[in-house]
C-alpha cells in the first residue's frame, strides 16, 4: 500500500493531470473574449441607432422650410440660430428615446449661418451596461459619435434691368415685322419711298410735316401708333403687343423685351425659395437713366394692374423715344450718361447673405448701338453716326463685383436704307459688325448672351437669370 508521500510523488509525475489546468487556464481569455464580443456588440448596435438620431436630426434642423432654415434666412448677421439648435435638439430626443438598454450623458447641438452657409452639428455621448465583462471589472461601455450638415441659403439678389428704349429699340422686332410696318407707314415718304421703319417715331405734332408724308396725317408722324394697329380694323390702339406677327399689331424689339421681363418675374417667382429673396428695378435710358419702376420685390402683380411693376414691363414699348420724356430725353443712344446713373444708383454691394446685404446684378438689354446725337423740341446736335459703347464703362460697376449681365439683341440691318438724315441708315448697318466684341468685353466672364428672335429673347433673359442664382451660390 503506497504511502501519502509515495502518492504525492506519484502524482508530480504523472503528466495526464495537467491537461485539465491548461485547459482551465486556457478557458479564461476565451470567456472573456467572447463576452466582450457580446457586450461590445450591443453596444454598437445601440451607438448605430443614436447614430442615425444624430443624422436626421442634423440634416432635419437645416433642410429647407424648417425653422431653423426659415430663421437663418431672415437673419441679418452671422451666428447661432436658435431655432436651428432647439428643432435639431427635439429631433434627435424624439428618434432616440425609444431606444431600450443605454443611458444619455449628453447631447448637444450647434447651428450657425456663416454667409449663405448654414452648418448643423449634433453630438452625443451614453453609458451601456455590459454582462460579461463585469468579471474584468467594468460595469458600463461608452459610446459617442456626432453628426454635421451643411446647406445653402437662398441668396438674396437685386436685378437693375438697363433698358434700352433709344429709337433703334423701335425697330419692329423681325424682319417680317419691318416688312409690314414699311407698307403701312406714311412717314417721311419724301425720303423713304420704299417705307420708313426707323427714326420715324416721333408722334408729336409738327414732328413730320404733311409735304414729307404719304398721306395727310395732320402733321403727326404714325410710326409707333401705326404698329400698334397695324391690321386692327378698329384702329383702336393697343399699349403693348406681345407676340411678332399677329394681326392686332406690330410687334417692336422694346415689345419683345417687355413680354420677356414679364416671363422673368414668372421665373423668379417660381424660383423664390424665401420670402422678398428677390429684387427687380426697372431702368429705361435714352439721353438719361432712370427709375421707371425702382427696385421692388412685388413681382407678382397683374400685367393689367397699373401700379405694379408686372404691368410697367408689359408697357415697357411706351417709353421708346417720342421726344417728349424728360426724365430719359431724347436723340441718340447714351451709354456715357447711362453706366454712371447706374453706378451711382446702386449704393451697396454685398454678398447676399441677407436682405441688407443684397448682391447686386446689373443686366444691360440692347441692341448695342451707340449714338451721340441729343435732341429737345426738335432741336437737334451732335453726330447721328452709330458707335458702340466703350467696355471702360462697364468696369467700374464690375470692380465693385457687380455682375454685369449682357443681353445682345442683334442690331437688324435697316431695310431700303437711304441717305437721308446724312445717311444715318448707312452708318447704323455698316456699324453692325463691331457691336457684339464691345458688348462681349463689357459683360462679366461668362455672361454674354445673344438673342435674335421674341422668343430667344424670352429664354435667354431666362438663362441670365437662373445663371445669377447658380452663380450667387458658388461665389458665396
Amino acid at each position: 500500500m503506497l504511502t501519502l508521500r509515495a502518492r504525492c510523488r506519484r502524482l508530480g509525475r504523472d503528466a495526464k493531470g495537467n491537461v485539465a489546468v491548461i485547459f482551465a487556464l486556457a478557458l479564461l481569455p476565451v470567456l472573456a473574449s467572447v463576452g466582450f464580443t457580446i457586450d461590445y456588440s450591443i453596444a454598437s448596435r445601440i451607438k448605430a441607432k443614436l447614430q442615425s438620431g444624430a443624422d436626421a436630426a442634423s440634416v432635419a434642423s437645416i433642410s429647407q422650410k424648417s425653422l431653423g432654415y426659415v430663421a437663418a434666412a431672415a437673419m441679418t448677421t452671422d451666428g447661432t440660430v436658435s431655432a436651428g439648435v432647439d428643432d435639431a435638439n427635439q429631433v434627435f430626443t424624439a428618434n432616440t428615446s425609444g431606444i431600450p438598454g443605454f443611458t444619455m450623458l449628453s447631447s448637444n447641438s450647434t447651428v450657425t449661418k456663416t454667409g449663405i452657409t448654414l452648418t448643423s452639428r449634433v453630438e452625443f455621448t451614453g453609458s451601456v451596461p455590459v454582462n460579461f465583462l463585469r468579471a474584468l471589472g467594468y460595469e458600463t461601455l461608452t459610446v459617442s459619435g456626432s453628426s454635421s450638415s451643411t446647406s445653402t441659403l437662398p441668396p438674396y439678389l437685386d436685378f437693375y434691368l438697363m433698358l434700352d428704349v433709344s429709337g433703334s429699340m423701335g425697330l419692329p422686332s423681325t424682319n417680317a415685322e419691318q416688312t409690314r410696318l414699311a407698307a403701312i407707314n406714311p412717314d417721311n415718304y419724301a425720303q423713304y419711298p420704299k417705307g420708313c421703319t426707323f427714326a420715324c417715331h416721333f408722334t408729336s405734332q409738327n414732328a413730320c410735316g404733311n409735304s414729307s408724308q404719304k398721306y395727310n396725317t395732320n402733321n403727326y408722324c404714325m410710326g409707333y401708333s401705326l404698329s400698334r394697329t397695324a391690321g386692327n380694323s378698329s384702329n383702336t390702339p393697343v399699349t403693348s403687343c406681345p407676340a411678332d406677327g399677329t394681326s392686332a399689331c406690330i410687334q417692336l424689339r422694346a415689345d419683345a423685351v417687355g413680354y420677356a421681363i414679364t416671363q422673368l418675374f414668372a421665373t423668379a417667382n417660381a424660383s423664390q425659395r424665401i420670402t422678398n429673396q428677390f429684387r427687380i428695378g426697372l431702368y429705361p435710358f435714352i439721353r438719361y437713366l432712370y427709375g421707371y419702376f425702382p427696385l421692388t420685390s412685388s413681382i407678382n402683380g397683374s400685367v393689367s394692374n397699373s401700379s405694379t411693376i408686372n404691368y410697367a414691363a408689359a408697357n415697357l414699348a411706351n417709353l421708346l423715344d417720342t421726344g417728349n420724356n424728360s426724365n430719359l430725353g431724347s436723340g441718340g443712344t447714351h451709354f456715357e450718361n447711362a453706366f454712371p446713373t447706374m453706378n451711382t444708383t446702386i449704393k451697396t454691394v454685398g454678398d447676399g447673405s441677407s436682405s441688407t446685404s443684397t448682391l447686386p446684378y446689373v443686366f444691360l438689354i440692347t441692341d448695342g448701338a451707340q449714338n451721340p446725337q441729343t435732341q429737345w423740341n426738335f432741336s437737334w446736335s451732335g453726330s447721328n453716326s452709330a458707335t458702340t459703347l466703350s467696355p471702360s464703362l462697364c468696369t467700374t460697376l464690375k470692380s465693385r463685383g457687380i455682375i454685369v449681365s449682357v443681353l445682345y439683341i442683334p442690331y437688324q440691318p435697316i431695310q431700303n436704307p437711304t441717305t437721308f438724315a446724312n445717311s444715318e441708315d448707312i452708318y447704323a448697318n455698316a456699324n453692325i459688325p463691331n457691336i457684339p466684341p464691345a458688348l462681349q468685353s463689357c459683360a462679366s466672364t461668362g455672361y454674354f448672351f445673344t438673342a435674335n428672335t421674341p422668343a430667344d429673347i424670352t429664354t435667354a433673359l431666362n438663362a441670365m437669370f437662373n445663371q445669377a442664382l447658380v452663380t450667387a451660390h458658388i461665389t458665396n
